[in-house]
């Protein structure tokens, strides 16, 4: 990994009330390396949001040390936070009263960008995100995703190096959820921005993410490469066809020595969805079919996305 630009040791939130303690983020470590997109994700109330506001100092940690930049955030909260764009929650953060071209010079002019030294950025973002023949409309005349878009396209101008984006396509439909995929596909690829993205769409962390860090329970539970997990999932998933079906009795005796197994049947045959976690399983399971009398026609191996190895990362750790 390059040299990080955000180191988070041993990070932790604890909410107290009356109805007891809740602990919404629990020992969390990771760094983002300059230049990288990661993905961070984790099921509803993993810690995910939580995590990326204390990063925006939005939340005060209980315990633990955010470092941005080589700056101590909870030390010098208003220097680091000048290294830091957000989107949070899919929030459509925009001055509903300013034009599309207004905001994005407003919220320059925030970062003590003049207007004129940003002119030919701003042109290039509204194009980015399909917005040029909107630029002169008022924020609150535009559609729910064209303000989603102009959302993230202020957080852009700002400059800086780090982005924070969290559920940047919620609501969004799926041709809006596109638009915005393929834009910030094309700004990953110029490599001159580091971005920390969480998002339940897994077609968005697929396209654009390098690495995926997934945290659940409010501790992190796997971090690596996507390519690295999509390659070590392709090697274990496997789609078995049977001839005929199977007896309840002979699918239960198959369940119980696999983890990760799922059956789907019809009038004629028998379809296996499995997961082998070590490489002698595959002829377990072979065996295991033969003396159930059954007469394999198919074996093949799948090539499962990333939502699919998400859930699995899931179900194995819970």
């Amino acid at each position: 990994m390059s040299e990080p630009i955000v180191q988070i040791d041993d990070l932790s939130k604890v909410y107290r009330s009356r109805e007891g303690t809740v602990r919404a983020v629990n020992h969390v470590s990771f760094s983002v390396g300059r230049g990288e997109v990661v993905g961070l994700l984790g099921p509803n109330g993993a810690g995910k949001t939580t995590t990326i506001k204390c990063l925006c100092t939005l939340i005060q940690p209980t315990a633990g040390r955010i470092v941005i930049d080589g700056i101590d955030v909870l030390a010098r909260p208003n220097k680091a936070l000048r290294r830091i764009a957000a989107v949070l929650e899919g929030n459509r953060n925009v001055y509903w009263r300013l034009s599309a071209r207004e905001n994005l010079e407003f919220f320059a002019g925030l970062q003590g960008i003049p207007a004129r030294r940003v002119r030919r950025h701003i042109s290039e973002l509204l194009e980015m995100f399909d917005l040029e023949s909107k630029a002169k409309a008022a924020a609150r005349k535009l559609s729910r995703g064209m303000q989603q878009k102009l959302a993230v396209a202020c957080a852009l101008v700002k400059q800086t190096e780090l982005l924070l984006l969290d559920e940047p396509t919620l609501g969004l439909d799926v041709e809006t959820s596109y638009e915005l995929r393929t834009a910030l596909k094309q700004m990953a690829r110029q490599g001159d921005r580091t971005i920390l993205l969480s998002s339940h769409d897994m077609n968005v962390v697929q396209d654009i993410c390098d690495r995926v860090i997934i945290i659940q329970d409010g501790h992190v539970i796997t971090d690596d490469e996507v390519s690295n997990l999509l390659a070590l999932f392709r090697a274990r998933a496997y789609h078995f066809q049977l001839a005929g079906r199977l007896t309840p009795e002979q699918q239960r005796r198959v369940e119980s020595h696999f983890q990760m197994i799922e059956f789907h049947h019809t009038d004629h045959t028998t379809e296996i969805e499995v997961e082998l976690l070590r490489g002698e399983q595959l002829y377990e399971l072979m065996d295991l079919l033969r003396d159930a009398g059954a007469v394999i026609e198919a074996i093949d191996r799948r090539d499962p996305n990333l939502e699919e190895i998400f859930l699995s990362i899931l179900r194995r750790k819970s």
